[in-house]
């Protein structure tokens, strides 16, 4: 049965008298069927149109209901810069309500924050295709962390009801605009306040899927910032926490943490990598390679997947897991050479040579010094007799078993 304005006013004033939220929630949300019936009845509404209906709920509810219905109609009419406008204007009119109550309000606090991300999306890519200019995200993200505000600055709620329940959800969305918009560095403020606040309760307690969603951004900016053990640390609990069910979530997971664990030395199960054919196509290349010792390949590897890893900011760290294929083209060679514990450097160069990397003989005594100092070779160079003193036991260390192995990057 359609709902016309007056229900829809009804029905909104019982969620918030009840203490409704998710029900809140769903009647606020633009794409909820009642969203299209409101459209047929008031056709072209504006503003002014509508401003008989001011009064009608007490304040700021009647003009929530009115920017519902104007945003629900460019929605409709696919005016997507002008539906954000007014769902900013929503956000804005309910974050007045929001800061009196307590946390029951969060699920609609999300859904409307929700929308105005995804509006926002819409709109600047709308703008985008038409040569037009517009930084709806970027308003988006502002408008989050005012609201990420507000559930910092709950100090009279109980704790069971507080709106600091909200604080990762918000956090996590505002994240997101920030590395839509490529505005990374915008989130240092947003982590010094989370540090400053000692009254927020233990991330643990949170919703399982809002600490995987903060978990992975605070492991992207580590990554981004080359702090690569604690990007793994973050990263690795956001998988296994992560919903087994939410397939897309988890290979946004694993494109960072695959090639961390190839930095540490250690390589996906060919099990893990047939779950997910988009990393597979793009790292198998680099595993075979690294497996059987191949540089020639793995830089093949690198040129043809160039693009992607850097549009993927990955080709710097699949470039310095290169070192690996090294290790495994130098143990090779130790092993066809019946594991001795003297070998000449020029055996090395011998090895480079025939996998077709050709380089002159001392840079291929540099390449063996670099995998001494990194604890992928035990041993000392004697550079008069041009010689590699190997040691008796464990000459070749398992890559994975070094010590701090991401910090020697």
């Amino acid at each position: 049965m359609p709902m016309d304005f007056s229900t829809f006013i009804t029905q909104l004033n019982d969620a918030i008298v009840a203490e409704n939220g998710p029900n809140l929630a769903y009647l606020l949300r633009p794409t909820s069927p009642h969203g299209k019936d409101l459209v047929k009845e008031f056709r072209n509404p504006t503003r002014a149109s509508l401003g008989r209906y001011e009064g009608s709920m007490e304040a700021p509810w009647d003009d929530i209901a009115i920017q519902y219905v104007l945003v629900c109609t460019h929605v409709a009419k696919k005016r997507y810069i002008e539906a954000f406008k007014e769902e900013s204007q929503l956000v804005s009119l309910f974050l007045r309500f929001f800061t009196e109550n307590r946390g029951w309000t969060l699920p609609a606090l999300f859904s409307i924050l929700r929308d105005l991300r995804d509006l926002a999306m819409d709109a600047d890519f709308h703008a985008k295709y038409h040569n037009q200019k517009s930084d709806c995200m970027e308003e988006a993200a502002r408008i989050i962390a005012k609201a990420f505000g507000n559930c910092m600055t709950d100090r009279t709620s109980p704790p069971e009801q507080s709106r600091k329940w909200g604080i990762y959800y918000v956090v996590g969305l505002v994240l997101k605009c920030y590395f839509r918009v490529k505005r990374i560095s915008l989130a240092k403020n947003i982590l010094r306040a989370l540090e400053a606040n000692t009254d927020i309760p233990t991330l643990s307690l949170f919703p399982r899927s809002h600490q995987v969603t903060y978990r992975y951004y605070i492991g992207m900016l580590s990554f981004l910032n080359e702090e690569f053990a604690k990007s793994e640390e973050e990263l690795t609990l956001a998988f296994y926490n992560c919903h087994v069910d939410a397939h897309a979530n988890q290979e946004r997971i694993l494109a960072y943490l695959i090639p961390l664990r190839i930095l540490k030395g250690h390589l996906p199960t060919r099990e893990l990598m047939q779950r997910f054919p988009v990393l597979d196509e793009i790292f198998s290349p680099f595993i075979a390679a690294i497996r059987q010792g191949d540089p020639k390949a793995y830089d093949q590897a690198l040129e043809k997947w160039e693009t992607r890893l850097l549009e993927l900011n990955l080709w710097l760290s699949l470039e310095k897991a290169r070192e690996l294929c090294i290790r495994s083209l130098f143990r090779r060679m130790w092993v066809a050479t019946g594991k001795g514990t003297r070998i000449p450097i020029s055996m090395f160069h011998t090895a480079l040579t025939v996998s077709g990397i050709d380089v002159p003989e001392e840079e291929a005594e540099c390449l063996v010094a670099n995998m001494i100092y990194k604890n992928f070779i035990r041993g000392y160079i004697s550079h008069e007799k041009q010689m590699v003193v190997l040691a008796a036991t464990n000459a070749f260390p398992r890559a994975a078993d070094r010590p701090s192995a991401l910090s020697m990057i």
